[in-house]
C-alpha cells in the first residue's frame, strides 16, 4: 500500500506543463481530501526536480510556498506559460 507521501508526489508528476492545481485537489486527488496543508509539507520537503512542486498553487489562485523560494516558483511558472491561470501576490 502507498503513503500519503507517495500518493502525493504520484499526483503532482502528472501535472502538465503549462497547468496548474491547488493544494486541497492535489490532496483530494490523493485520497484525504482534508489534507492540503499536508501536501504543502510533503512538498516543502521534495527536492526532487523531476516533480514539479511548482505547479501547484493555493485555492485562492495565489502561489503559495516553494522550497527553492517563490521568485522562482513565479519564474518556472511564467516559462511554462501558467501565469495566466494564476494571481499574484
Amino acid at each position: 500500500m502507498r503513503s500519503f507521501k507517495q500518493k502525493v508526489l504520484a499526483v503532482v508528476s502528472k501535472i502538465p506543463k503549462g497547468a496548474t492545481m491547488s493544494y486541497g485537489e492535489v490532496a483530494r486527488r490523493a485520497g484525504s481530501p482534508r489534507a492540503s496543508r499536508a501536501v504543502g509539507n510533503i512538498l516543502n520537503k521534495n527536492y526532487n526536480p523531476q516533480i514539479p512542486c511548482h505547479r501547484v498553487v493555493r485555492s485562492d489562485g495565489t502561489f503559495g510556498g516553494y522550497n527553492r523560494g517563490v521568485k522562482r516558483k513565479i519564474q518556472l511558472l511564467k516559462k511554462e506559460g501558467a501565469s495566466a491561470q494564476i494571481k499574484a501576490l
